[in-house]
């Protein structure tokens, strides 16, 4: 990325711009349709029928009817309608930390706002948790962590039935992104499948962050968990257009059969417009002729294999997790305790955005460095990256080892100054390029201003 001084970024956030920045082939493929026609989707045009073909054929057999949106909140949300009108039923668990949308149905279900807010948890909506084998309830060291985190929703759906009321869906990230880069247990998602199925909903997988190849191995995430688990409704959005706004819903004959029953038909004036389908034609060509899913499983790997090094070198680096090129970077300050390094993870995002690489921190705790670049990410890009990363992450701790100042809480983060003199010292003495930009002189402090560019770095 460049800004608008010509200075050069390096990508590692932006999984929207899912086959790079300004492709060549996007832009030609947006700019030849547009030229021709677009137009609303009550007219016909070969370019929807051909890009539902298309998604169709990279999906398991059942999932086959395809609903154009224009973005993965609106899938997310006409997913929710499909699995309420199938069985008549209203209920939906959620995992902890999820975010599923902006939409006021989706806010609902995503525990990552609404226990921000001041909303109350609606008595709709049940919350299970994360299936984090890292820190969460059940960890690595236990006999059985799938099992034991699916009983987690099968109890709480025994408990939604004893009061009286029936559950709709359950709706997971195939791998849990604002969660904290949470990859599932296996067996985990096929156990939730039978518990939900024998109360009569369906499984949403939301593909919204994680498709498109991003995982090396699959075109879907959900397929790394094994063939014996499809999902009865898939959404996608974000990597589909590139960054031109466009998504989609994937679901079975059976379940769009009830939809439409119910009659009340589905339209959507932009959904599957001929210029979001050529986008999105382009999009799935460019994955296929540059194999970006295949570079995602080997730069993936050469990245996860430096990363498992830094861990071994740095003592901030609890864990290290992902698949393809989507991986965490859990940041700690107590390797026993696990106590989440949150405002080292702040200072480490500002410093490497002085070196010129994005990266952005999420998670409950705001610890967890995610990587979720460009898939035209290069194994030059991933050595940089790391480089960069070494360098701070080797004069931070440095600093934290000659005094032991406690850091910003989480809860007061513009109130406690961080590593005092020795986290200053540092701060002063860090060497810049002489071409950086103004930032290189913020300290890593917490500041309006950083409050600013967290918000505005974040995807």
């Amino acid at each position: 990325m460049f800004d608008e001084n010509g200075e050069q970024y390096l990508d590692c956030i932006n999984n929207v711009a899912h086959v790079g920045h300004c492709h060549p082939g996007v832009v030609k493929a947006a700019l030849k349709q547009m030229e021709l026609l677009n137009t609303n989707s009550r007219f016909l045009h070969d370019n929807i029928v051909e890009y539902a073909k298309r998604l169709s054929a990279t999906l398991p057999e059942k999932l086959s009817v395809c609903y154009f949106t224009n973005s993965g909140s609106e899938a997310n949300d006409l997913a929710l309608r499909l699995a309420r009108q199938f069985r008549g039923h209203q209920d939906v668990i959620t995992l902890d930390h999820a975010y599923h949308g902006h939409l006021s149905s989706l806010i609902e279900i995503s525990p990552y706002k609404f226990q921000k807010g001041k909303d109350v948890k609606k008595e709709f909506v049940h919350v299970a948790p994360t299936p984090d084998t890292y820190r969460g309830k059940y960890r690595e060291d236990h006999a059985d962590s799938a099992s034991a985190y699916a009983d987690e929703v099968k109890k709480i759906i025994e408990d939604a039935h004893n009061s009286g009321r029936k559950i709709a869906a359950f709706i997971a990230e195939s791998m849990q992104s604002c969660g904290g880069q949470i990859i599932p247990p296996a067996g985990y998602f096929q156990k939730v499948a039978e518990y939900v199925h024998g109360a009569g909903g369906v499984f949403i997988a939301d593909e919204v962050q994680v498709g498109f190849g991003r995982v090396g191995k699959h075109f879907w995430s959900f397929q790394m968990y094994g063939e014996d688990f499809v999902p009865d409704i898939v959404t996608m959005g974000k990597p589909m257009g590139n960054g031109h706004p466009v998504a989609c819903v994937v679901t079975t004959k059976e379940i769009a059969e009830a939809f439409s029953s119910s009659g009340m038909e589905y339209f959507n004036t932009y959904g599957g417009n001929p210029v979001s389908c050529a986008v999105g034609l382009a999009v799935l060509d460019i994955i296929e002729n540059e194999d970006l899913q295949g570079n995602a499983k080997r730069v993936g790997n050469y990245l996860t294999e430096l990363l498992k090094k830094q861990k071994a070198k740095h003592t901030l680096i609890g864990d290290i997790r992902g698949i393809g090129l989507f991986i965490g970077i859990d940041l700690v300050k107590d390797h026993l305790k696990r106590t989440p390094a949150t405002a080292e993870a702040q200072h480490i995002i500002y410093k490497m955005k002085e070196k010129r690489v994005l990266l952005s921190a999420d998670g409950p705790h705001r610890n967890v460095l995610k990587i979720k670049p460009p898939m035209c990410f290069t194994e030059e890009d991933a050595k940089f990256m790391v480089d960069q990363l070494d360098r701070i992450l080797t004069v931070l701790e440095e600093a934290m080892g000659t005094k032991t100042e406690s850091v910003t809480s989480e809860n007061t983060p513009c109130k406690t100054k961080m590593l005092k003199e020795a986290h200053i010292e540092l701060l002063r003495d860090s060497t810049t390029d002489s071409k950086e930009n103004p930032s290189r002189k913020r300290n890593g402090m917490c500041t309006d201003t950083h409050s600013l560019l967290s918000k505005r770095l974040k995807t």
